[in-house]
């Protein structure tokens, strides 16, 4: 069974001893300006991975990257002195992509505030294609209006609608005699 949080501590604590032994021990001249960012450790504490940025080109990355890996036996015995764990576990030493993560959303964003201007430079001086706000207040001209309009159209309250039933409960037909649809009570006498 693994501890996780055993893990955890022991990936903090390698990430500490990697750094200030890169720091204080390693004199490799191709060594250039590296950050130890972090460290994992797999479940068994067997296999560590160390996570670095290097600040500089691509050149410049691939020096430090080759120094990295003539340093692991020197770091890996100082983690396995600093740590004191049964089984010192070996280092894979990776580049971290969040500077190049970083870097991708940082021109994404630039690209969205470019486009933000050209809209807002576009519409500048522009008028809307209806009104400013469509929508009708009270106080407005003709609100008094359409609210009473709505207001008997909710409780129907409306007069001549072909579909009021009479003072019996049958439906009355309107003005030119016609009964409204659905209406059975002259039904075989239209046949």
């Amino acid at each position: 069974m693994t501890d996780n949080a055993r893990a955890r501590k022991l990936a903090d604590r390698i990430q500490v001893v990697v750094a200030e032994t890169l720091d204080r021990r390693i004199k490799d001249p191709r060594l250039g300006f590296v950050t130890i960012t972090d460290a994992r450790v797999t479940g068994d504490l067997r296999e560590a991975t160390v996570f670095y940025t290097v600040y500089g080109d691509d050149e410049e990355r691939a020096a430090s990257a080759a120094a990295l890996e003539s340093a692991k036996g020197v770091l890996r015995s100082e983690v396995g002195r600093q740590t004191g764990v049964r089984f010192t576990p070996t280092l894979a030493f990776v580049p971290d992509a969040l500077p190049d993560n970083a870097r991708t959303i940082e021109d994404l964003l630039d690209k969205a505030r470019a486009k933000d201007a050209e809209v807002r430079e576009v519409s500048t001086g522009k008028t809307y294609a209806g009104e400013a706000d469509p929508y009708r207040k009270p106080g407005d001209e003709g609100y008094e209006e359409d609210a009473e309009a709505d207001g008997e159209a909710a409780s129907g309250t409306g007069s001549g609608s072909p579909s009021e039933a009479g003072e019996d409960g049958v439906a009355k037909a309107d003005e030119g005699g016609v009964a409204p649809a659905g209406d059975d009570t002259d039904g075989a006498a239209a046949k």
